[in-house]
């Protein structure tokens, strides 16, 4: 027990030590740059001082310029290629600026941490509230483990879901659930909607509905002609996921047997993709989370699962 709580101490020193050489590093490379400018300055003086003062090589020229101006030129190159390398943008300043540096360097490798350790936390909450929900619907129907078919979709309050084949908005926490419900799941799409994707999603199996007969798509993407194939090709799975976009919601919303929606609780003028309307005498809402609005969520917004009755 003991033991165990030394090495975490030793660990957590271990790391502030790193920290610290790296500061002093990035320190001494911009004092050796500093250096370099003095000795280019005092260099340069002393070979026009040697060519125009002592005359030394004053007969030899290149293209009609004395060979200390290339030499300067040189140089002048090979203090830039310095320059560049360090990256400096701030005058030095001794001790004292070596010490501004030292905490600017600590207070970015700090905040870098602890926002890693905000995202992690977040991602975990997820986690943790769908594992919930999970454990509760077992509990429920203990007989029902498969879902079937599931829309996941986030809808505005006037089930506005997007804007020239994009979202209208950016909530983190949305991108993390729809990874995290998704992920290890056939995911059933549109082509247009497949389209927006820069690269197929990882650890995803993709079902791209389209009408093109020789349309073309990455290894792996099973593409359909309609919404019954591919739920067909999707028979394996316990739970698909309709992703998008309207028109292969409006055919899947009497198909579905569950409905993960996000609803952001704002209207949005110029969307030109919506939702279909929820026939809330088809579906039963069995879970609700309410999300206040703050620095990376611009609206508020909940995360809401209906049940087909």
């Amino acid at each position: 027990m003991f033991k165990k709580k030394k090495q975490e101490i030793s660990q957590e020193e271990k790391s502030q030590i790193e920290l610290f050489e790296n500061a002093q590093k990035r320190i001494k490379q911009k004092k050796r740059l500093y250096i370099h400018f003095v000795i280019f300055l005092i260099g340069s003086v002393f070979l026009i001082i040697t060519n125009i003062v002592l005359g030394i090589g004053d007969k030899t020229k290149i293209a009609d310029l004395d060979w200390f101006v290339y030499a300067i030129l040189a140089w002048l190159f090979l203090y830039c290629f310095h320059f560049f390398n360090v990256f400096v943008t701030h005058k030095f300043m001794g001790k004292k600026w070596e010490e501004i540096q030292m905490q600017k360097l600590v207070k970015k490798q700090h905040d870098r941490i602890e926002k890693m350790k905000n995202e992690l936390k977040k991602e975990e909450i997820i986690k943790a509230q769908n594992e919930i929900y999970k454990d509760k619907q077992l509990k429920e129907n203990p007989s029902k483990k498969a879902k079937g078919l599931t829309i996941i979709v986030a809808a505005g309050e006037d089930n506005a879901i997007g804007k020239d084949n994009d979202l209208i908005w950016h909530l983190s926490n949305d991108l993390k659930r729809f990874k995290t419900l998704t992920n290890g799941h056939h995911i059933i799409m549109g082509r247009k909607t497949f389209e927006s994707f820069p690269k197929p999603l990882p650890n995803r199996i993709h079902v791209v509905i389209t009408r093109q007969k020789d349309y073309k798509a990455p290894d792996g993407v099973i593409i359909v002609n309609s919404l019954v194939e591919a739920i067909e090709k999707t028979k394996s799975d316990d739970q698909p996921f309709i992703i998008g976009g309207g028109e292969i919601y409006a055919q899947a919303i009497d198909k579905a047997n569950l409905l993960e929606l996000t609803r952001v609780h704002a209207t949005f003028e110029g969307a030109d993709t919506f939702f279909p309307e929820i026939n809330k005498s088809n579906w039963r809402e069995i879970n609700n989370v309410f999300h206040k609005k703050d620095d990376k969520h611009k609206y508020e917004f909940s995360f809401i699962t209906y049940e087909k009755i």
